[in-house]
C-alpha cells in the first residue's frame, strides 16, 4: 500500500494533489506509513466511520454494475484493454443507459438520442454488442 500511496502522490504521474481529499475505509491495509505518505503530500484523508458499509453505497453499486455488465463477460489482455472497456462502459453508463433512480431517464442524453417518434428504431452497440442502446434517429 505504501507504493500505491507514493504512486498516487507523485509529482508527474500522481492523481492526488495537495488540498484534495481521499476517502477510505478503516481497513488495516491503510497502515501508518501509508497515512504518513498521503499526509506528507498535503492530501486530506477522510476515514469512513467504523462499521458503516452503506456510506460508500454509490461507489459500491457502480463497481458492481461495471463488473456484472462488462468485466465478467470479457477476457482482458492487459491494462490497455481494461482501459478501453472502462471508457466504453462509462460512455454507455452516462449517455445511453436509463437510470432507475432518476425516473428512468438518461442522465446526459446526446442530441441524436432525441429523435422523432416516426423514425425507425436503430441499435448502437459497444464492446462488440455486449452493451446495446436503442434510439430513434433525429429528424
Amino acid at each position: 500500500m505504501m507504493q500505491i500511496a507514493r504512486n498516487l502522490t507523485m509529482d508527474e504521474w500522481g492523481i492526488l494533489e495537495p488540498g484534495e481529499y481521499l476517502i477510505h475505509d478503516r481497513d488495516a491495509k491503510f497502515c501508518d506509513a501509508y497515512k504518513q505518505i498521503i499526509d506528507g503530500a498535503g492530501v486530506k484523508r477522510i476515514p469512513l466511520p467504523p462499521r458503516s458499509p452503506w456510506l460508500n453505497a454509490f461507489a459500491e453499486r457502480w463497481v458492481q454494475s461495471v463488473k456484472t455488465e462488462a468485466l465478467s463477460k470479457l477476457i482482458l489482455f492487459g491494462e490497455d484493454s481494461l482501459r478501453h472497456v472502462l471508457s466504453e462502459y462509462v460512455a454507455h453508463y452516462h449517455s445511453e443507459r436509463p437510470h432507475q433512480g432518476k425516473s428512468n431517464v438518461i442522465l446526459f442524453p446526446s442530441a441524436e438520442s432525441k429523435g422523432n417518434l416516426e423514425a425507425p428504431v436503430e441499435c448502437r452497440e459497444r464492446l462488440g454488442g455486449l452493451l446495446t442502446y436503442y434510439h430513434r434517429k433525429a429528424a
